[in-house]
């Protein structure tokens, strides 16, 4: 069924708005997490010298955007919650751009990588082919982007007061294709237990083509 305008706005508030009233106990719970086999996924595949420009899409309360800044990189973060972007600032890791995903507002050909970490997959999946294009146009040519989403059968809708899609690895790989990215590397978070105990998918794509 196809979301109308109003739809879109209905999800991007009551998303937003859960994050806003649970940001505390999201940075309690989520502060010491250890991503660092994401943000050296996406790093790996950057070329040439560092540092580079990072914008961290969907950056929180800023925990990753430091990680970049401490790394010596260019970091800006993106961010559509209002708590988690003053948090972000308040960390002083760098520039914070509040932005709805859905209303995005991004220069061309500026950053040379994007890290989605456990951002895209609240985009909604008839908005998700522009938003990718978005993101495409903001890398620098043959800049990089890294994403990690929860993972599923491809459901979509509400949970937790969250609007979540869940997909499948081909049916991703089809989103990413069609955007004009070619995929890099894809594994499955945490590493080391069985499948059935990695909800997360990561990969990691490279822009081909024209912004």
């Amino acid at each position: 069924m196809k979301l109308n305008p109003q739809d879109l706005e209905k999800i991007t508030d009551l998303t937003l708005r859960h994050y806003d009233q649970s940001a505390e106990d999201f940075w309690e719970g989520t502060h010491d997490h250890d991503v660092s086999q994401n943000v050296a996924a996406l790093l790996q595949y950057i070329e040439g010298e560092p540092p580079f420009t990072i914008l961290d899409f969907g950056c929180g309360p800023g925990r990753d955007l430091k990680a970049f800044a401490e790394l010596g990189h260019i970091a800006v973060g993106l961010e559509g919650a209002a708590r988690f972007a003053a948090m972000a600032r308040a960390h002083g890791s760098g520039e914070v751009w509040q932005q709805d995903f859905l209303k995005l507002d991004l220069p061309d050909d500026r950053f040379d990588g994007v890290f989605a970490n456990a951002a895209l997959f609240h985009v909604p999946s008839q908005e998700l082919p522009r938003v990718l294009r978005e993101l495409h146009a903001t890398l620098k040519p043959r800049g990089v982007l890294f994403s990690s989403n929860p993972h599923g059968q491809n459901q979509e809708g509400w949970n937790r007061g969250r609007y979540g899609a869940f997909y499948d690895l081909e049916t991703w790989r089809r989103y990413m294709s069609a955007a004009d990215f070619v995929e890099l590397t894809h594994y499955y978070r945490p590493a080391g237990v069985p499948r059935e105990q990695q909800p997360w998918l990561a990969s990691v794509w490279r822009r081909m083509g024209a912004s």
